[in-house]
C-alpha cells in the first residue's frame, strides 16, 4: 500500500487517541517508521496489524478500527484536493459508485504501482444499491464500509448503512490470507448492500421516459458507425464478435500472422482478448449490462512473431478466400513471414540459445501487445453490445511498438493529440520526477542526520545530567531539589600525577594524559543505574550510589565499585601513580545547578564526610566511615579497624579499611 493510507491512520490515531497510544501501537506491531511517505510503498499487513493493535489498546473491536481507518482516509485525502475529484463524478451517490473503477484508473498516473480493487454497481432501487467488491487483499471489507459511509455523509449528505450480503476468501483481523488450494492468486469477493435515500437518482437516471422527439429519430447504419470508430467491436448475447472496425481487424491479423483472417468475426471475445480491467470479472451479457459506466481494458492475445506462426501464415490457402482481398495488414504479415522464413537456420539457432545461461530463449514476440480501452454500450435497435474503444497509447515509441501509426487512430477526439503531447512532455516529466526523487533522498538523509545529531545531543546531556532529571527539564518542569534518606557517596583521588613545582609544558601534557587514562578506567566501571558519576574536580572523581535512582543496596554497590577501580588502576601499571578512596553513607539533597553548563550536584554533611574519608586515606587504600563499615560488614564484606582519625570539622572519628568483598 502507498504511504498516504498509513499517513491517514497515523494522523487520526494521534488526533483521536493521543501520541502515547500511537507509540504503543508502533511498539506492538514493531513498526520502525517514524513517519510515512505519501508515494512510498509499505507492506499490506501493516493496516490490519495497526487495527488489531488499536483494538488491544482501546478495547474496541477489530472491525470498528478498520471502519475507523476507512473514515480517516476519506477525511485525509481531502487535504490533497482529491475531494474535488469525488464531487465531480456526478450529482448522486450512485454516480460515484459507478465511477470508482474509473477514479482508480486515473489515479494510476500519480500512483503507478497502486493495486486497486475492482467495484461494480450490480443493482439499484429507491432504498439503496448493491455493490460487488473484488480485491487481492484480505481483511479490508470493513475498511471499505468506513470509506463509503464517510463519502456518502461528507460529499452527498446521506446517512448510509452497509451490510455484507456475501463474502468469499475474506479473512478479518489477520495478516495471513486464506489457504490456497491452487497455485493461482485468490480473489476476495464481497457483495455489499448499501441502504440510503436513492429516490432522486432513480427518478433522474433510471425511471426516465424518452422525449417524443427522440423516438422519431432514424436508426444509424452500423457500417457508418464502424467507419467513424475503426476500433469498435459489436457483440451478441453469446459475447461473440458479429462486426468490428477495420483497424481492429487489421491489428489482430498483424499480431497473429498464423491465424485465419476470417476467424476474427464469429469468435468468442475472450478467445481473442484478455480482460485487464475490471479484474476477475465474468464476461457475459447480464454482467456487462450492469457495467455500462465502467471503463474496460482488453489486451489482444497474439501468437507472436515466431517461426511456427509465420509458417502457418505461409501455409494459408489464400485461394479459398475469394470473398476477401489482401489488405495492408495481411500483406505485411505475409511479407514478414517470407522474410523470417528466408533467414539462415544457424542464425535462428543462435537466437534461441542464451549463451549466458545455456538455456533456450523464448521466441521473440516482436511487436508489443495492444491494449484497448473503452466502454460497453447496449444498442437496442440491433440488440447488441458495442465496445466503443481506442488503443491505449502514451507516446510515439509505444505507438510504433504495437505496429500502428497516427493515421490509424480515431480521426475525431484527442487520441492523436494526446500521443504527440505525451511524447513532448515525457522527457520533462522524467526530469521533474528525477529532481523530486533527488530532493526526497536529500530530505531523508537530512532527517537521518538530524536523528543522529539528536542522539548525540541526548548522550551528551545524559552524561551531564541523569536521564530522569533531563526528561523533567525537557517538559519544562520546575527544577525541584530532591532529598534522599540514605545514599553512599564515593570520592576517588589520583595521586602523584603532576609535580606542582614543574613549569614544563611537556610534564603538564603528560599529567593530563595520565589523568585521562585513570578517569576513563573509572568511567568503564560505572554501572548505571546502580552507581552514578557526579563530577570530576581536579584530581578527584566523585560518584554516588542510591541517587538519582533509589537503591537500597547503595553501600554494597559503592564498595564493589571501590574494589573494582582499585584493581583496574593497579592493572594499568602507571608509574608512581596511586589512588585513594573514601566512602560515607547518609542523607543528601540533590538537584541541577546552573543554566549555561548545568550540573547535577549533591549537598549535605554526608558529602563533606565522604570527602574527609578520602583526604585522610592512605594511598591504595579504601577508607569507610563507621556507619558504612558496620552496614557492609553485616553483609560479609571484610573490613579492618583503622582506629580514630582526626577529621577537619568533625574531630576524632572511628574509621575502617575495606579489605575485600564477601566470600
Amino acid at each position: 500500500m502507498y504511504g498516504m493510507l498509513y499517513e491517514s491512520v497515523q494522523h487520526y490515531i494521534q488526533q483521536e487517541y493521543g501520541m502515547e497510544t500511537w507509540k504503543k501501537i508502533c511498539k506492538i506491531v514493531d513498526c520502525k517508521h517514524n513517519s510515512f511517505k505519501t508515494h512510498q510503498i509499505y507492506p499490506d499487513k501493516l493496516m490490519p496489524d495497526f487495527a488489531a493493535a488499536l483494538a488491544a489498546c482501546t478495547g474496541e473491536t477489530f472491525d470498528f478500527c478498520m471502519n475507523f481507518f476507512g473514515h480517516c482516509f476519506v477525511r485525509f485525502f481531502s487535504n490533497f484536493g482529491y475531494d474535488k475529484m469525488i464531487r465531480s463524478t456526478g450529482r448522486y451517490f450512485c454516480d460515484f459508485l459507478q465511477s470508482i473503477d474509473n477514479i482508480h484508473l486515473q489515479m494510476k498516473f500519480t500512483y503507478p504501482k497502486m493495486k486497486s480493487p475492482s467495484m461494480q454497481l450490480t443493482a439499484v432501487d429507491d432504498n439503496g444499491a448493491v455493490l460487488l467488491y473484488r480485491s487481492g487483499r484480505t481483511g479490508m471489507s470493513k475498511y471499505l464500509i468506513g470509506q463509503m459511509t464517510e463519502v456518502a455523509k461528507e460529499f452527498y449528505g446521506l446517512d448510509l448503512k452497509a451490510n455484507v450480503l456475501e463474502s468469499q476468501n475474506d479473512i478479518c483481523g489477520g495478516t495471513t490470507g486464506p489457504i490456497k488450494l491452487s497455485d493461482g492468486p485468490l480473489t476476495v469477493i464481497v457483495k455489499y448492500r448499501f441502504d440510503f435515500d436513492n429516490r432522486d437518482y432513480m427518478a433522474q437516471r433510471v425511471n426516465v421516459v424518452a422525449h417524443p422527439t427522440q423516438l422519431k429519430m432514424p436508426s444509424v447504419d452500423l457500417d457508418i458507425f464502424l467507419e467513424l470508430f475503426p476500433f469498435t467491436i459489436v457483440l451478441n448475447h453469446d459475447m461473440k464478435i458479429t462486426l468490428a472496425g477495420e483497424k481492429i481487424i487489421e491489428t489482430w491479423i498483424l499480431h497473429n500472422p498464423g491465424a485465419n483472417p476470417k476467424a476474427f468475426i464469429g469468435s468468442y471475445i475472450m478467445d481473442l482478448f484478455k480482460c485487464r480491467r475490471p479484474k476477475d470479472t465474468s464476461i457475459n451479457w447480464d454482467t456487462i449490462l450492469q457495467m455500462r459506466t465502467v471503463l474496460f481494458e482488453f489486451e489482444l492475445i497474439r501468437t507472436g512473431h515466431n517461426r511456427a506462426a509465420y509458417d502457418a501464415a505461409l501455409n494459408i490457402d489464400l485461394e479459398s478466400y475469394d470473398e476477401i482481398s489482401l489488405n495492408e495488414a495481411q500483406s505485411m504479415a505475409l511479407a514478414k513471414a517470407q522474410e523470417f522464413n528466408d533467414e539462415p537456420k544457424k542464425v535462428e539457432e543462435k537466437e534461441e540459445i542464451d549463451p549466458a545461461t545455456g538455456k533456450q530463449r523464448r521466441p521473440s514476440d516482436g511487436l508489443r501487445s495492444i491494449l484497448l480501452k473503452g466502454q460497453m454500450f447496449y444498442i437496442k435497435d440491433v440488440d447488441s453490445l458495442i465496445f466503443l474503444c481506442s488503443p491505449l497509447i502514451e507516446n510515439l515509441d509505444e505507438l510504433h511498438g504495437i505496429g500502428l501509426y497516427l493515421n490509424d487512430l480515431n480521426p475525431h477526439g484527442l487520441s492523436r493529440e494526446l500521443v504527440m503531447a505525451g511524447w513532448q512532455h515525457c522527457s520533462k516529466l522524467e526530469i521533474m520526477f528525477e529532481k523530486e526523487e533527488q530532493r526526497s533522498d536529500e530530505l531523508e538523509k537530512s532527517l537521518e542526520l538530524a536523528d543522529s545529531w539528536k542522539r548525540q545531543g541526548d548522550e551528551l546531556l545524559y552524561s551531564m545530567i541523569p536521564r530522569p532529571i533531563a526528561e523533567r527539564m525537557r517538559k519544562s518542569e520546575e527544577h525541584v531539589c530532591q532529598s534522599f534518606e540514605e545514599v553512599s557517596v564515593i570520592f576517588i583521588e589520583v595521586l602523584n600525577v603532576y609535580d606542582s613545582g614543574s613549569n614544563s609544558i611537556q610534564d603538564a601534557m603528560q599529567a593530563v594524559t595520565t589523568l585521562n587514562k585513570v578517569f576513563s578506567a573509572l568511567d568503564e566501571e560505572i554501572i548505571s543505574p546502580f552507581v552514578y558519576k557526579v563530577e570530576t574536580v581536579g584530581m578527584v572523581y566523585m560518584a554516588v550510589s542510591g541517587a538519582p535512582d533509589i537503591n537500597p543496596l547503595h553501600a554494597e554497590h559503592a564498595c564493589d565499585l571501590a574494589l573494582r577501580v582499585m584493581k583496574k588502576v593497579k592493572d594499568h601499571g602507571l608509574p608512581d601513580v596511586a589512588i585513594r578512596v573514601g566512602i560515607n553513607s547518609g542523607p543528601v539533597v540533590a538537584g541541577v545547578v546552573g543554566q549555561k553548563v548545568p550540573r547535577y550536584c549533591l549537598f549535605g554533611d554526608t558529602v563533606n564526610t565522604a570527602s574527609r574519608m578520602e583526604s585522610s586515606c592512605d594511598p591504595w587504600k579504601i577508607q569507610l566511615s563507621n556507619y558504612t563499615a558496620m552496614k557492609v560488614n553485616k553483609l560479609g564484606y571484610e573490613v579492618e579497624k583503622r582506629g580514630f582519625v582526626k577529621v577537619k570539622g568533625k574531630g576524632e572519628m572511628e574509621t575502617y579499611w575495606l579489605i575485600d568483598g564477601p566470600k
